[in-house]
């Protein structure tokens, strides 16, 4: 890619952030779907897990609008994982802090491994300490269903967000148009590679239902680029030593590989790292989705170009919002229905009972210094 490469064709702005301003040379436009103007986000070291105290003590419904005192779990693929905590934590303004704001009980809980085998004690504990909601980024769509399905019975809210269980949920919080996410980041990697050239896939876990169905729309977009080949898709597990081996694995075994597209953060910031280390740096090209402040030093030097995401505090705390409202009867997941999100205005629930947080954002070196996430 020259310096001249243009990504505006790529960027999609939501319409209620049209004639925003932010700093610098950033024309007026907010670059991060819902009002990130209100949220400085920083990426934290997470615990084992994380806890949201009530803003305040009442229980029941505050003059007919939501109930306050809910206990509410809040359970991501994995702990330690810095998306996770971002989209999760008081700190970020994510999950934890919206459940604060509103008055509930918040914890944030999971294994260490995004696996099944280690989310679902996770889920289990959190109904018998008597869950009212549970917010769950689904590390398999279906082998937490039996589960998942078990606290819907008890009347339980079940909301996924990031990843889906279709099967076995209220609600599904989709951070962007699993669509738009696959095809742009095959748009964005042809862009750079002048559409030619051995590519392959860096993924998360083999089983994560939001990477397959990226993956999916991606191999339909390339059949765009008959210049472009897949190669093969390698697996990090979301586990920084498995994917920096398995990216170092593709160097190897790929000597004329011009591209990785990792649509995980762990992932990408292993495979940067690895490329930049390596004598292929400016000649293999890295994107995907990552966060601004891992990616920073890659695209400084020219092993990331430009890359996707949104913002993942964001998306904790829609979700969150979407929890509250379902477990206090102020909405049903039905086609139409809509709430206010705080400081994120009003959504409205779409066909599959999803609701949709907005578009993904091209991160570049024009304009990645001006976040802090």
């Amino acid at each position: 890619m020259t310096a001249a490469t243009n990504y505006n064709h790529l960027v999609s702005v939501p319409p209620q952030l049209k004639g925003f301003t932010m700093k610098g040379s950033l024309r007026r436009v907010l670059l991060l779907p819902a009002a990130l103007a209100t949220v400085s986000v920083v990426v934290a070291a997470c615990g084992s897990s994380g806890t949201s105290s009530p803003a305040s003590s009442s229980s029941g419904a505050a003059s007919g609008a939501l109930k306050t005192g809910l206990k509410v779990f809040v359970i991501p693929k994995n702990l330690g994982n810095p998306y996770f905590t971002t989209s999760d934590s008081v700190k970020s303004g994510g999950a934890l802090a919206a459940l604060k704001q509103l008055g509930e009980d918040g914890t944030e809980t999971s294994g260490t491994a995004a696996t099944p085998a280690s989310q679902i004690p996770a889920i289990q504990a959190a109904i018998t300490k008597g869950a009212n909601a549970l917010l769950v980024s689904a590390s398999d769509p279906t082998a937490l269903c039996p589960t998942l399905n078990a606290a819907i019975k008890k009347g339980i809210t079940v909301v996924t967000y990031d990843s889906d269980a279709p099967t076995c949920r209220t609600l599904f919080v989709n951070q962007a148009s699993t669509a738009q996410i696959g095809t742009s980041e095959v748009s964005l990697l042809a862009s750079e590679i002048h559409d030619s050239g051995q590519i392959a896939i860096l993924s998360a876990t083999a089983s994560a239902p939001n990477q397959n169905a990226w993956i999916g729309y991606m191999k339909q977009e390339l059949k765009n680029y008959p210049k472009m080949k897949l190669v093969t898709t390698v697996y990090g597990n979301d586990d920084p030593t498995t994917a920096t081996q398995v990216a170092q694995g593709l160097l190897q075994h790929y000597p004329n590989l011009k591209g990785i597209i990792s649509p995980t953060t762990v992932g990408i910031l292993a495979a940067a790292q690895v490329v930049s280390a390596s004598s292929r740096r400016g000649k293999l090209l890295v994107t995907g989705l990552g966060t601004p402040d891992s990616l920073k030093k890659y695209v400084a030097n020219g092993t990331v170009q430009a890359f996707e995401l949104w913002n993942p505090a964001n998306l904790g705390y829609l979700a969150a919002y979407a929890a509250v409202e379902l477990a206090s009867k102020k909405i049903t997941n039905a086609a139409g229905q809509s709430f206010t999100a705080g400081k994120l205005g009003k959504f409205t629930v779409g066909m599959d009972h999803t609701i949709l947080l907005g578009p993904p954002f091209v991160f570049t070196k024009s304009n990645i210094n001006q976040f802090n996430f």
